[in-house]
């Protein structure tokens, strides 16, 4: 065996290698995988974790494609683990009561970019032509649109989460007082027109207009992480990852028994490293609800450093507060005052015979503006176009409070 071809063997998977990171998604490059290649032959491989390193500091060059390289590099140049997967698809083996293995982030997407090639090259099946009558059923994607998170599979909500991040979403935008330069603006803009004038002396004085500016509106959501709501959160994390990604002042905040700021986790661009970092960060996911109390902490501690021109508050949460309401109603006037709009989303509204019976839901009710369902990808599409359109009078809380006293008299 001559020295050159191991070399050439190393060269050659170092390629792959690259090939399998830019299809999971990162930016790898000729150039990028040439100084990799000379990298490692210069450094040499002295163990896993050198090797690793070496690699690392040349085609890594994003903060947020560290997730994605290393379970990329778990998989290919050391593949036990994916082997013993697959023989223990196929082999019968005893249930282990053992708890699963939380997936890595960027597992699924790596994964799927290894094994490509293999896919494409194996034989196509051939499938049997089945003759059916279609008149009276339903698409498979009308049925997870309306099918309710709660009850979705694995494979369902791996799917669902796709449709979320293919979402139109809304492109609301709200006038400031201050101006931009525009050539068909109405206003006269005189600082622009002295500064044209004077480049050239002050003998040339030219018209110079704008207009006002829009923006996007702030938006902030404070997502309920109870018992009962855990399974409508996390898919609706998703959702706000989506919109962090287009919209600049988006902020998420999450509560159970205490308030937690997830912002900055959800500003991270991968998808997966996000929900990962947020799930790390929130210590009372899946507990009890104090619904009065962590909005009085964020009236006292964020109100006025979030909620300001023009902002819109998504609130999500089923309204059965554990504790009293006395201070409840208090706290939902003070929050509704602070912003443009409130939109309370409740998974109840699922049910058709839903009535505002609870303490916590009817002192909640008279504070916000609409009062929406969030358990399918339906009424999140819902959401998306309320928020560019005037409120709907099907989603006025007036008619379940108004239901309410009329079932009471």
């Amino acid at each position: 065996m001559t020295g050159s071809q191991p070399e050439g063997r190393i060269a050659d998977n170092i390629v792959y290698f690259a090939r399998a990171l830019r299809k999971a998604g990162m930016r790898v490059g000729p150039a990028s995988v040439k100084d990799a290649i000379e990298a490692v032959l210069t450094a040499g491989i002295g163990s896993r974790d050198d090797f690793y390193w070496t690699l690392h500091a040349v085609l890594v060059t994003r903060h947020e494609d560290h997730a994605t390289f290393d379970e990329a590099f778990r998989l290919f140049w050391k593949s036990r683990e994916l082997v013993e997967k697959l023989l223990a698809m196929f082999s019968p083996v005893a249930l282990e009561n053992r708890e699963r293995q939380k997936p890595r982030a960027a597992e699924s997407r790596v994964s799927d970019a290894l094994l490509e090639g293999h896919q494409n090259a194996a034989p196509p099946r051939e499938i049997p032509e089945i003759e059916i009558d279609a008149r009276f059923t339903v698409s498979g994607n009308e049925m997870l649109r309306g099918k309710d998170f709660a009850q979705m599979s694995a494979a369902e909500l791996t799917d669902a989460r796709k449709a979320i991040s293919q979402l139109r979403l809304p492109f609301d935008l709200v006038t400031t007082r201050r101006f931009k330069a525009d050539a068909a603006g109405r206003r006269i803009d005189p600082r622009a027109m002295m500064r044209a004038s004077a480049r050239t002396g002050g003998a040339l004085i030219l018209p110079k207009f704008r207009s006002p500016r829009e923006i996007h509106p702030p938006l902030v959501v404070l997502a309920d992480i109870s018992g009962s709501m855990s399974q409508y959160t996390r898919i609706f994390l998703h959702f706000l990852h989506a919109l962090t990604e287009k919209r600049r002042r988006v902020q998420a905040f999450v509560f159970g028994t205490r308030l937690t700021n997830l912002t900055r986790q959800m500003r991270h661009r991968d998808p997966d490293q996000a929900l990962a970092d947020a799930s790390s960060a929130v210590k009372d996911w899946s507990g009890g609800t104090r619904i009065g109390e962590t909005l009085a902490e964020f009236n006292r501690l964020w109100s006025r450093r979030v909620l300001g021109q023009g902002a819109v508050v998504l609130l999500i949460t089923d309204g059965l507060e554990r504790d009293h309401v006395y201070g409840l109603a208090s706290e939902m006037e003070r929050l509704h005052k602070s912003c443009r709009r409130l939109i309370w989303l409740n998974p109840l509204l699922r049910f058709d015979g839903f009535e505002a019976r609870a303490r916590g839901v009817r002192a909640m009710l008279p504070h916000v503006d609409e009062f929406r369902p969030v358990h399918n990808l339906n009424a999140l599409t819902d959401l998306c176009v309320s928020l560019v359109r005037s409120p709907m009078r099907e989603n006025d809380p007036r008619r379940w409070l108004d239901a309410g006293i009329a079932k009471a008299a």
